[in-house]
């Protein structure tokens, strides 16, 4: 039977197309180390693959297997700067510091590109990003930024499109006009776990799979993270669960809500298909964004269904398929052969949380959908704290990032009936 991951519905296209994906052993015994990492996906293999390379003793422990969560599921999508865009970064934090994290995000592009390029990891890229508007109001918003993208922040790669070339890009007429983005493109996610995972063992990461934290202790300048069958001893932790942390440290679980994100992948289009053309990602102008873009062999991998709870769809391929529809009619009976999903870490104002949530302990998360190229960038910047330099990593931590509302009682229903409301302004 093919693995299925315990904590993600479905099974994914990625994972049927990764190649051989090797397993780590559970941790067995007590280990005392420099650095020890609670979480296997993007950020805490990043962290631990630069952290090794430093010469730090580290250890990495994941409940399940690498790629199980968002970071082996996720649409693929790079993006460009924040997930908010650098015109209202600018109106929340002036134009200096604006340009600051827009800086630090395409800083984080380009290392994603040459780290996977320098191990020799391919991860499908492929070029291009469109953004479309989902309603004729918006268009003129999108124009402005292609403006500003150019002028205030010196990133000329994306141009405005009017109504016909946005059909012309989509092969679809279901939306008024957008942004094409050259600067940037789209990976297979699962491909580079693997790499990096890899990577991060040969460096020198004691790297562990099948091993959950049960807790984390802060105490005399050091810190304590147990697991079933030992205790970790370091001076530092990092806490890269993002989603997926349930109750493991109250401080990330009160700024990072887990929102179930699906995805369903087609049969291989066909060279003829007019669907996407130029090979570009797209992401529309939702606020329950749909994603979508095809894979190297022509497939249309389709994301656009969120659920803001625990509760999974019964059949992820009927909710795809329909959305799929009103895209593109043609595709109306299309075989999908995956459907799977994941769960995204999102905050209050959709910008990443980076916190020290006990001494020595910092957790980093709440990528918002656009994880893919922060959260490597992430795992860097926390290895630059532990050797010296927390200048950068500081630039996230002072984001204003306030707790969901609600507490722990009330915050999940209180957000299903928030985000369900921004839903039904999405079709209005």
């Amino acid at each position: 039977m093919p693995y299925q991951s315990p904590i993600s519905p479905g099974r994914s296209w990625y994972e049927d197309t990764a190649g051989p994906r090797p397993e780590y052993p559970a941790l067995d015994g007590d280990r005392t180390c420099d650095v020890v990492i609670v979480g296997g996906g993007f950020t805490g293999l990043s962290a631990a693959t630069h952290l090794a390379k430093a010469g730090t003793n580290v250890v990495l422990i994941e409940s399940y297997r690498f790629g199980d969560g968002a970071s082996g599921r996720n649409g693929g999508q790079l993006g460009t700067g924040q997930r908010a865009w650098a015109e209202d970064l600018e109106a929340e934090y002036g134009l200096s510091r604006a340009r600051a994290l827009f800086d630090l995000a395409e800083e984080a592009k380009a290392h994603l590109l040459d780290f996977a390029a320098i191990n020799q990891i391919d991860i499908d890229y492929m070029p291009g990003q469109l953004s479309v508007a989902h309603k004729p109001r918006y268009v003129d918003d999108y124009k402005a930024h292609a403006e500003i993208m150019a002028g205030r922040f010196s990133y000329p790669h994306i141009s405005f499109m009017d109504a016909k070339e946005t059909a012309e890009r989509l092969g679809s007429s279901a939306y008024f006009g957008g942004t094409r983005d050259t600067g940037t493109g789209h990976i297979h996610p699962m491909k580079l776990v693997i790499g990096t995972a890899r990577v991060a063992a040969q460096a020198g990461a004691h790297l562990f799979e099948g091993t959950p934290s049960t807790g984390i202790i802060s105490i005399g300048g050091k810190v304590r993270v147990s697991t079933p069958r030992g205790t970790i001893s370091a001076q530092k932790c990092l806490i890269a669960v993002n989603a997926y942390g349930g109750t493991l440290e109250p401080v990330s679980a009160a700024h990072i809500m887990p929102i179930g994100s699906f995805i369903g992948a087609t049969v291989p289009l066909g060279s003829d298909s007019k669907v996407l053309p130029g090979g570009e990602s797209v992401d529309d102008s939702r606020f329950v964004v749909r994603y979508f873009r095809k894979s190297r062999d022509g497939r249309l991998l389709f994301g656009g269904r969120e659920v803001y709870g625990v509760n999974d769809p019964k059949d992820i391929h009927i909710h795809i398929r329909r959305q799929i529809a009103e895209l593109y009619p043609a595709l109306s009976d299309v075989e999908i052969t995956h459907g799977w999903g994941g769960y995204v870490g999102i905050t209050v104002p959709r910008k990443p949380f980076v916190r020290e949530v006990m001494p020595n302990v910092i957790s980093a998360g709440g990528y918002s959908g656009h994880g893919v190229m922060l959260s490597n960038f992430f795992g860097k910047l926390y290895a630059e704290t532990v050797t010296g330099n927390r200048d950068r990593m500081k630039l996230i931590e002072e984001l204003k990032i306030p707790p969901f509302p609600g507490g722990r009682r009330f915050r999940a229903p209180l957000l299903f009936l928030a985000l369900n409301w921004f839903a039904l302004r999405d079709r209005i």
